[in-house]
């Protein structure tokens, strides 16, 4: 399947990978950018960079054979394979993101509503019973036994 008649799919599932990837750079851009602040933002900052890195590993699976990672963060990131964990990982993920805004609102915001856009595709997906479909373009079912 190519990206256009993955995105004419009508699967959520697929929107919220895609979702996913804008989180991903929105996250390291605006988490290494926060890291220049004094205080409390320093923490959200980093929180966000360490979510977009999680996040790398959740949305492109072929890296995990590919990066020396631990069993144990294999396994972490294993259990966000259904449309309803994934939708818990980015609705936590932007509920701290959405807590930022408490002291100080800032770019951060950003972050937190992308990644609610994708925990909502993500829920969409999971109540109309579509099932999870990983983007061959970011390296889903069928890519990762063919480099192997």
């Amino acid at each position: 399947m190519t990206l256009a008649e993955e995105l004419r799919s009508r699967n959520f599932s697929i929107y919220g990978q895609w979702m996913g990837v804008l989180c991903i750079v929105l996250c390291i851009a605006l988490g290494i950018s926060h890291l220049l602040h004094i205080g409390v933002l320093f923490v959200f900052g980093l929180l966000c960079l360490l979510s977009g890195l999680v996040l790398i590993f959740v949305e492109v699976p072929i890296l995990l054979r590919i990066c020396p990672t631990s069993p144990t963060f294999d396994n972490f990131i294993r259990r966000f394979t259904t449309n309803y964990m994934r939708a818990a990982i980015y609705g936590v993920m932007s509920l701290i993101q959405w807590l930022s805004i408490i002291p100080d609102p800032t770019s951060l915001i950003a972050a937190a509503v992308v990644l609610l856009l994708a925990a909502v595709c993500y829920l969409i997906a999971g109540l109309k019973g579509q099932g999870f479909v990983g983007s061959k373009t970011l390296g889903g079912q069928g890519v990762a036994q063919m480099i192997v």
